[in-house]
C-alpha cells in the first residue's frame, strides 16, 4: 500500500477530516444562522419603526378623541342640569300661580296683613341692641329703609 493510502485511512487523519468536515459544517451553520438573524434583526427595527411611527401619527387623533369624549359627557352632564332647574323652575312658576302660596310668600316676606287683621313683628332684645349698634340697615324690615330713605331726602332738601 502507498503511503498516501495508508495516510488516507489512518485514524489521525480521519479524524482530522472528520473534524474538519464538521468544522465546515458549523461554520455554514453558523453563517446562515447570523443571516437569518440579521435578516430578522432587520425586519424588527422595520416593524419597530413602523409601529413607532404609527403611534406618534395616532397619538394626538386618539388624545383629540378622548378630549372630546370629556367634552361630550360635560355638557351631557350640563344638558341634565339645566333641564333639572328648567323642572324647578316650572314648579316655582306653577306655585306662584297659586293664590294661596303667593298670598302666604307676600305676608311672610312683606309683612302684610289682611283689612281686619293686626300684625306684629316680633323683635329679638339681643338682635334690636346688636342692629343699633352695628347701624346696620340691613337688619331692619324693607319699609324702615324706604321711610328712612325719605326722611333722608326730607332732611337734605331743608
Amino acid at each position: 500500500m502507498p503511503v498516501k493510502d495508508r495516510d488516507r485511512f489512518s485514524t489521525a487523519t480521519r479524524l482530522k477530516l472528520l473534524g474538519e468536515q464538521t468544522a465546515a459544517r458549523v461554520y455554514r451553520s453558523q453563517t446562515r444562522r447570523q443571516a437569518r438573524r440579521s435578516r430578522l434583526t432587520g425586519r424588527a427595527a422595520l416593524l419597530a419603526l413602523v409601529l413607532c411611527s404609527m403611534i406618534v401619527a395616532l397619538a394626538y387623533p386618539i388624545r383629540q378623541y378622548v378630549s372630546q369624549r370629556a367634552e361630550i359627557a360635560d355638557m351631557r352632564r350640563q344638558r341634565q342640569e339645566a333641564r333639572e332647574r328648567v323642572e324647578e323652575l316650572r314648579d316655582l312658576k306653577a306655585r306662584w300661580q297659586d293664590d294661596a302660596y303667593a298670598e302666604q310668600r307676600i305676608r311672610e316676606r312683606l309683612h302684610y296683613v289682611m283689612p281686619g287683621e293686626t300684625g306684629y313683628i316680633m323683635i329679638d332684645p339681643d338682635a334690636a341692641k346688636q342692629s343699633r349698634t352695628t347701624q346696620g340697615a340691613a337688619h331692619l324690615p324693607w319699609y324702615t329703609n324706604v321711610w328712612g330713605g325719605v326722611d333722608k331726602a326730607d332732611a337734605a332738601a331743608q
